[in-house]
């Protein structure tokens, strides 16, 4: 027993309550178990409870033991002073208290304990992968919902100190995280570091010239320092040599991978078409926010890099020739990551929930993830048809299966209770 699981228990009342009675053999009924206070005071707050023929109001405190009552020196802290009722696991002592104490242990269903053990001592992929076969789609469909929302408002906090680090300027921090997705999981940092080493209103002064884009890109990426071969990129080089001392620039020093990456995805190619997305689409985030529909925001998206970068994947190899758009899984990736979270956190932030609707609601538009966590899933049974369903399932598994939060999750909860 832990006190969590003893706060569980008593909050949704999972034990005998026939013939319950304090440990002085007084019958109490329990009206109301009160609301749960994870702040300092006692366990629950505004109980109500009926002893004889007489009804209380007050706070409830539970422990493992009565002794604890006294170890954690209660009675000294005026928190305390509205407590009428001390719910124990165990009462192991008689302590000075004035009012009464009941003891749990023996009107437990043995079965739920035993449950809760199994869970806590599964090493599965989730802890319950054999039991949630069977869960109603509707209990599914709340508890994504309240996932995906507590993870985008997770990211919505990282994002506002991104907007602290921006002053406030939405494109600008739009700009860092954009970039951020076009460099993956490997790069994302080295392009969130070029992304920030450039301002969008630096950007905006050159949109016209591709190769100007292009040159402060991969200048702040640190590949146009080498000596180049072809023609194009020592083009590169003499733009970037000119803009940088214009602007007072100077290389990132982040190294960007390409191991154990497929070619079109080296950064490279990705710098290439970052620089055509600025290129095309002035105020991005403003367009994004104004747009209606989820299409509207996947064509702003689909650029090609310019030509050089149809017969290249890096500077000076030629390669066959291959068309480098963006993709529809890049795309994906940037509604996911980029897109969605922004405008959650512009709702979130302005008290707009129109904002965070629409993001919402092109998550429920978005082809579903895949990923070693979307694949377990599937795995045991739970498949997911949008990314509205992964990202929950991220959440999920994160934040609760691996931290064994199974008292905390709906579809833990509805295991424990209907055993």
């Amino acid at each position: 027993m832990n006190e969590a699981l003893l706060q569980y228990i008593w909050q949704f009342q999972y034990f005998n309550k026939q013939e319950l009675q304090t440990t002085e053999g007084e019958p109490i009924s329990i009206i109301f178990p009160g609301l749960h206070n994870t702040n300092q005071g006692p366990d629950f707050t505004n109980a109500k409870i009926k002893i004889n023929n007489t009804t209380w109001y007050g706070s409830v405190e539970l422990h493992l033991r009565s002794s604890d009552w006294e170890d954690h020196d209660h009675a000294a802290d005026k928190n305390y002073q509205n407590v009428i009722l001390h719910v124990v696991w165990l009462h192991d002592k008689e302590v000075n208290i004035s009012f009464p104490t009941v003891e749990l242990q023996a009107i437990v269903p043995k079965i739920l304990l035993n449950r809760y053990n199994d869970l806590m001592n599964d090493r599965s992929f989730i802890a319950c992968e054999n039991l949630v076969g069977n869960m109603d789609d509707i209990i599914w469909l709340s508890w994504k919902e309240r996932l995906l929302i507590e993870r985008l408002q997770k990211k919505s906090q990282l994002i506002f100190q991104y907007l602290d680090d921006s002053n406030n300027h939405w494109e600008e921090t739009f700009w860092w995280l954009i970039a951020r997705t076009f460099g993956a999981k490997v790069n994302s940092d080295a392009f969130e570091k070029i992304a920030r080493s450039v301002s969008t209103n630096i950007l905006a002064k050159h949109k016209h010239q591709i190769h100007q884009l292009e040159a402060l890109l991969f200048g702040q990426a640190g590949l146009l320092e080498t000596v180049h071969e072809e023609d194009y990129p020592i083009l590169l080089q003499k733009e970037y040599h000119f803009l940088s001392n214009k602007y007072q620039l100077a290389p990132v020093k982040n190294a960007l991978y390409l191991l154990r990456m497929r070619p079109s995805n080296f950064p490279t190619v990705r710098l290439a078409q970052l620089a055509a997305l600025i290129q095309q689409s002035e105020h991005l985030f403003s367009k994004i926010k104004e747009a209606v529909s989820l299409k509207e925001v996947k064509d702003l998206l689909d650029v090609t890099a310019n030509d050089y970068w149809h017969y290249h994947y890096t500077f000076n190899h030629p390669a066959s020739y291959k068309i480098k758009k963006t993709g529809t899984q890049m795309i994906n990736s940037i509604i996911i990551n980029t897109i969605v979270p922004v405008l959650f956190a512009y709702g979130y932030k302005n008290n707009e929930n129109s904002y965070k609707e629409k993001a919402l609601l092109w998550l429920t538009q978005t082809a579903a993830e895949s990923n070693v966590i979307t694949k377990g899933f599937d795995a045991i049974g739970i498949t997911s048809k949008q990314a509205f369903d992964t990202q929950a399932l991220l959440q999920l598994k994160n934040e609760y299966c691996n931290n064994k939060r199974c008292l905390e999750c709906a579809v833990g909860n509805k295991l424990l209770k209907s055993q």
